[in-house]
């Protein structure tokens, strides 16, 4: 075994890192120098992950900035849609009340109208109660969580 050190190093390599003074490693290495130790290699794993999660966490903040912006100007427009749609119906609703003031008079035009809107919030009022019993909440997700303490102990049920 001519040329390497004691240890299978290669020759010239003392165990320690050759790219700094001290023997650390330094961003110069060579891709494939071994690692002096397992801590060393441990602790660049672990330096790795970090700065991974880090990145992740700083693009998921932007992406969700950027999201929370896009939806806050979505739903301001859609609040501006909601208040025009509200005056076109009020100016509807006083249009037929004048309409129908012609025939039976502008007191029981006013009454007439108002009439048939009660009759649409009563349907409504239903109709969304309806949906709401119907409601079931998140029952897949329920189901799957209580399969994690299982899974985790290796019992989970193979499908």
């Amino acid at each position: 075994m001519t040329g390497a050190a004691p240890g299978g190093a290669p020759a010239g390599h003392t165990g320690a890192y050759a790219g700094a003074p001290d023997g650390t490693r330094t961003g110069d290495d060579l891709p494939g120098e071994p690692l002096s130790s397992v801590g060393d290699l441990i602790s660049d794993i672990a330096q790795d992950l970090s700065t991974l999660v880090r990145q992740e966490t700083e693009l998921a903040k932007a992406e969700l900035r950027q999201s929370a912006t896009r939806a806050g100007k979505g739903a301001g427009m859609l609040g501006g849609a909601g208040v025009a749609g509200y005056f076109v119906l009020l100016f509807l609703s006083v249009a037929l009340w004048w309409l129908i003031g012609s025939w039976v008079g502008l007191g029981w035009s006013a009454l007439i109208v108002a009439v048939v809107w009660a009759i649409i919030a009563a349907v409504l009022a239903s109709m969304g109660r309806t949906e709401l019993k119907r409601v079931q909440g998140v029952p897949r997700t329920v189901e799957t969580a209580k399969q994690i303490p299982d899974a985790m102990k290796g019992n989970e049920d193979p499908r």
